[in-house]
């Protein structure tokens, strides 16, 4: 499965033309993309009128919705976090942080544009999609 950001995601509803959202573009639809939870909130809050909120909740309504984080994964985050450290790399976000090691403990391809991301692939070996 694939889960996709919440940056992609962004970009697709303002239009904006990109590898990121060209390839989800081809996804949508094929019954292989996923979202999470944090990833519904961080998207649906940031539409500022009524009718692109409906348009985009309507949308992501139709993919499967897993919740992101628990108690295991927190930790699990957290340890990740730290190794990042030690190699010294300070990641931006906590969000990206659960994301990507979600997405690590459950052998799921992420599709993204943050660079943040780059580090788990290159440290932790997180599946990127291209």
């Amino acid at each position: 499965m694939i889960l996709v950001d919440t940056s992609v995601w962004i970009d697709y509803f303002k239009g904006t033309i990109n590898a990121e959202t060209d390839r989800l573009d081809e996804l949508l639809g094929s019954g292989n993309l996923l979202t999470g939870d944090l990833i519904l909130a961080e998207l649906l809050q940031g539409f500022n009128r009524d009718a692109d909120f409906r348009r985009a909740r309507q949308l992501m309504e139709s993919l499967p919705c897993v919740d992101l984080v628990g108690r295991d994964l927190a930790i699990r985050a957290a340890m990740h976090y730290r190794q990042l450290r030690r190699h010294g790399v300070t990641v931006r976000k906590t969000i990206d942080v659960l994301i990507a090691t979600f997405c690590i403990a459950h052998d799921h391809a992420l599709l993204h544009r943050d660079r943040d991301f780059t580090v788990f692939e290159q440290h932790l070996g997180l599946q990127i999609v291209r």
